[in-house]
């Protein structure tokens, strides 16, 4: 992988949240709230989101969590170079929260791969961790998608510090298998980029998709490096499939493989996840699929429309479009948002403003009415919220099709 990123360069302070850091947590004292995106490359307009409704909900709460003053960091977990988030830099970003007595809460990560990274940093310093955007399942729990020693490898020292506010691939998984479903899929292949997220998504979509007696061919691992994978979709068309589903994420080639596999199966309807749902994958000008394949495609991610939110959700939209002069808010901006409403009122709930106690709020979460809609915080660490939205391409940009509640 590339070289560490130097800690100075992965962060931006944000001066109106506060002055300099204080040391512990002292009533009435200063913490701060860090979060870790890929804020370079094919996701940065979902990150940006996040940054945006992560500031508007503390300059709502002026700053202020029970009777502490907050300080916001945003910080960059990707590179330049890599147009991703690379374990060097995610490992600085979790060091530098892990060793900055005030630090309150950590907002991230936006893959999953990454929080695999930063998570066992995170849980030794006790520091809570929240992410708007892993699905994976193996972070939290030992459920189908998971490997092998997950997620106990991920918190060494038996310290479950981490939750989520977006619903996991199990339910994901369930989500993609509901739609092919709706949609007459009869033979379904996948393809996975053997990360902890695409692996583990495969896995679920596969269960699924056979609980609801659609026929899977195969689950190919493959190498996101690859000059193309024409022989892998050849040997779909040649066992008639007529459904494909990449498990993985934009940088991992999904591009290429989308156009290969559109390629071979003219007719056969295209999924992907959340992990392709960037301008990079869906406009083509942006180097993303042609319009061609981007017509017959498919994407769920868990944002929603606009008007499919509970007031709550609906008025957020208003006002962070009022906010940031910004006509058709990025989706994402929401999750953001929510990450920080919840990481303050833990912090206010945890009266000490005290590392543990914050955690130990978190997952106390319960029945919380929020923009996102009605949720609790289990035991694991996931949400209880379920719905996901279906997503098709239309001149580069994704559309809302449809909400699914899926059968799990």
């Amino acid at each position: 992988m590339l070289s560490a990123v130097g800690i100075a360069a992965c962060g931006d302070d944000d001066d109106d949240a506060g002055s300099d850091a204080t040391t512990g947590a002292t009533a009435g004292g200063e913490l701060t709230i860090y979060s870790s995106l890929p804020l370079q490359g094919g996701l940065r307009t979902q990150s940006a989101a996040m940054v945006n409704g992560i500031r508007l909900a503390l300059k709502e709460a002026d700053n202020k969590a029970g009777n502490f003053t907050i300080k916001y960091e945003s910080l960059d977990d990707s590179t330049a170079q890599a147009g991703n988030w690379t374990p060097e830099a995610v490992s600085a970003n979790a060091r530098r929260a892990a060793q900055d007595d005030s630090t309150a809460v950590f907002i991230g990560e936006f893959n999953s791969g990454a929080s695999a990274v930063s998570i066992p940093i995170l849980s030794d310093a006790k520091v809570p961790q929240l992410s708007p955007a892993n699905t994976a399942v193996g972070l939290t729990s030992d459920e189908p998608g998971a490997e092998p020693g997950e997620p106990a490898k991920y918190y060494p020292s038996g310290f479950r510090n981490f939750v989520r506010i977006v619903p996991k691939d199990t339910i994901q998984g369930a989500a993609l298998a509901t739609v092919m479903k709706e949609d007459g899929c009869t033979k379904v292949v996948l393809a996975n980029d053997k990360e902890v997220y695409g692996a583990g998504l495969a896995r679920n979509v596969v269960a699924a998709a056979e609980a609801q007696d659609l026929e899977v061919l195969f689950n190919e691992g493959i190498d996101p490096r690859a000059a193309n994978y024409r022989a892998l979709a050849s040997r779909a068309r040649g066992q008639d499939a007529d459904c494909f589903v990449f498990a993985g994420t934009t940088p991992n080639n999904a591009v290429q493989i989308f156009k290969d596999f559109g390629a071979a199966l003219p007719e056969a309807k295209l999924y992907g996840p959340d992990g392709v749902s960037d301008s990079a994958f869906a406009d083509e000008g942006e180097g993303g699929i042609p319009a061609a394949i981007a017509s017959r495609t498919k994407i769920t991610v868990a944002t929603l429309a606009p008007a499919s939110y509970p007031p709550e959700g609906r008025e957020f939209f208003r006002q962070y479009a009022e906010e940031y002069e910004e006509r058709q808010p990025d989706p994402y901006a929401i999750y953001g948002y929510e990450a920080m409403r919840l990481a303050l009122d833990a912090i206010e709930r945890s009266e000490t403003g005290e590392r543990e106690d914050i955690v130990k709020a978190l997952f106390d979460t319960e029945d919380r009415t929020s923009v996102l809609g009605t949720y609790s915080i289990d035991d694991n660490g996931d949400t209880t919220l379920t719905d996901y939205g279906v997503y098709t391409i239309d001149g580069g940009e994704l559309k809302f099709d449809q909400t699914v509640t899926a059968e799990t």
